[in-house]
């Protein structure tokens, strides 16, 4: 018996959520290196389009992709300079900085958007739905107890 088989399911899982993440990142960076993008500015453009009805705060997407105000601000940039995301002030608030999608993202993005659906389906193929849905109930779990776990913390 290998070390791996003797590790209790939580320190194996502890381990290879992050060779997942790690693997996954490496991944796609190469993919989207041709597009001149990052995973990052990529899942940024992700948050902000399906998790939003209208265009977030900097303090939204960060809250959302689980990294720093100063992080996402980076990130955003980044694509702005590509001209596919535009920064603007909150009418009601001018202090507030909410973060829009351009119209020429929505021409960008799709091609990208192939590229991760095949990526996925990779990844999870020979995943039964059942097999899918109780991975999601654990890592919606693990996001609580991390989200409590940081409260803490503060």
């Amino acid at each position: 018996m290998s070390k791996i088989e003797k590790m209790s399911d939580r320190q194996y899982l502890f381990g290879v959520i992050f060779i997942v993440a790690n693997r996954v990142d490496t991944m796609f960076e190469r993919e989207f290196k041709r597009f001149g993008i990052t995973t990052k500015q990529w899942f940024l453009s992700i948050i902000i389009e399906n998790l939003f009805d209208e265009p977030p705060t900097i303090k939204e997407v960060a809250r959302e992709m689980g990294s720093s105000h100063q992080n996402v601000k980076q990130v955003a940039l980044k694509i702005e300079q590509k001209g596919l995301l535009i920064f603007k002030k909150d009418l009601k608030d001018g202090r507030i900085i909410r973060l829009k999608l351009s119209e020429s993202s929505y021409d960008f993005w799709p091609k990208i958007r192939m590229e991760s659906t095949k990526f996925t389906q990779l990844l999870y193929k020979g995943i039964e739905e059942d097999e899918l849905k109780v991975a999601r109930r654990v890592m919606q779990k693990m996001q609580l107890n991390i989200n409590e776990m940081d409260l803490v913390k503060q």
